[in-house]
């Protein structure tokens, strides 16, 4: 065979490949989603809005007639914060439920386990809602873990812009001793120029006195949380009973409607945080949350919900993609359906109905989620994104305030 027939009949034998790839039998199997959410520990309202946000995703996706052709299917496991839990739910949820991707964990310490130790080495791609630390950049995942929320190299000097703008030059800082905490409480030295005393606390931890005294020996004007708001309840009431501090800064683990209304709005009205937030004037963020209320009757209140829905959506979309429920083929269509090039198509009924009549014709889409785009990186980090500024008031409400661009 010659050189020159021999390239003919390779590039011949490619495409008729691609070609029977693009018109070949649907799976005979319904796409299965897993959820994999703390539930029974941490904060409840965020639970229950992450879980209604992967509900009404998968409620659009079915009623635009399913992936595949085909209802997609879900399964739900309880992390309960813990890692090793986290890691048991995962195994469950692929081993013995059949889920072909998942969404989350929720938290950066469980995801870390749940990919280097189940969903990395069973190929099942991961996309967590709300996992920021910066150390799952680089965790060791064969590329099967993405994530809606920005690492908190983008958090981080956020946080440290607010405690300046509010006047502080020296500041206490208590944080979760964990994957989470460590990141950001790092980014956010990283970014501060003032004195800073941090402290770590342990997760499960039920009394922070001799950390509150600690973090504030060097004369700190202000405290800095990095913790989850079930904890930070407890370091709130401490702080003032004891008179150790009046002054808080907030990071996005405590961005919670429940946390003021416990502690009250004459304490924490005019403090101000940080957290996740859609880009400005976003339509399919609007259309999302009418969607959202439309199936709740009100807004999430929690925290990364629109995260959740993205999640779940991006997975169902880059398996219509890859017309396939193998999970490194699910994979390989993320970053195409997250970013295109492509029509752009948006989140809500209408828009995911439109996405899968697009790639059901075989043509390309850039999805324009809730919580903004998904473009992602060679790691599986957004290569842009928004952080937002909020704060308490003294009616007990979260106002937001502003939000900040970051591009990676």
């Amino acid at each position: 065979m010659s050189i020159r027939f021999r390239a003919a009949w390779m590039l011949a034998a490619g495409l008729l490949s691609v070609s029977l790839a693009a018109c070949g039998e649907a799976p005979t199997e319904p796409l299965k989603l897993g959820l994999l959410t703390y539930i029974s520990a941490g904060s409840p309202q965020n639970a229950q809005d992450r879980q209604r946000a992967f509900e009404l995703a998968v409620t659009h996706l079915n009623q635009a007639g399913g992936v595949f052709g085909r209802p997609v299917e879900t399964a739900v496991g309880d992390t309960a914060l813990d890692p090793d839990t986290a890691v048991a739910e995962a195994r469950r949820l692929i081993e013995d439920e059949g889920v072909h991707a998942l969404v989350g964990p929720s938290t950066s310490a469980n995801s870390l386990a749940v990919v280097e130790r189940v969903a990395g080495p069973a190929r099942i791609p991961v996309v967590s809602p709300s996992s920021t630390s910066p150390r799952l950049t680089d965790v060791a995942d064969d590329d099967f873990f993405f994530r809606v929320a920005l690492s908190d190299v983008a958090q981080g000097p956020v946080l440290a812009r607010v405690a300046r703008d509010r006047g502080f030059d020296n500041v206490g800082a208590i944080y979760r001793n964990d994957a989470w905490g460590q990141g950001l409480v790092q980014a956010f030295q990283d970014a501060w120029e003032g004195a800073v005393s941090a402290v770590a606390v342990e997760p499960g931890q039920t009394t922070f006195a001799d950390a509150l005294r600690q973090s504030a020996a060097g004369g700190a004007q202000a405290l800095i949380l990095i913790a989850f708001s079930t904890e930070t309840e407890v370091i709130l009431r401490e702080a003032l009973e004891r008179g150790i501090y009046s002054q808080f800064v907030f990071s996005d683990g405590v961005k919670s409607p429940a946390l003021v209304q416990a502690i009250g709005g004459a304490a924490l009205g005019g403090m101000y945080g940080t957290g996740p937030a859609a880009p400005p004037a976003s339509d399919s963020a609007v259309r999302w949350e009418a969607a959202y209320v439309d199936a709740y009757g009100e807004p999430p209140a929690g925290t990364y919900a629109r995260e959740a829905y993205d999640a779940t959506v991006a997975l169902a979309l880059a398996a219509e993609a890859a017309g396939s429920t193998d999970g490194a083929a699910i994979r390989d269509q993320l970053r195409a359906v997250g970013g295109g090039p492509g029509e752009v198509v948006s989140a809500g009924p209408e828009g995911i109905a439109r996405a899968l009549e697009v790639l059901d014709s075989g043509g390309e889409i850039d999805y324009d989620g809730a919580s903004g785009t998904l473009d992602w990186d060679q790691n599986g980090d957004l290569r842009r994104g928004y952080i937002g500024v909020w704060r308490y008031t003294s009616d007990e409400r979260i106002e937001e305030v502003d939000v900040v661009l970051f591009e990676n």
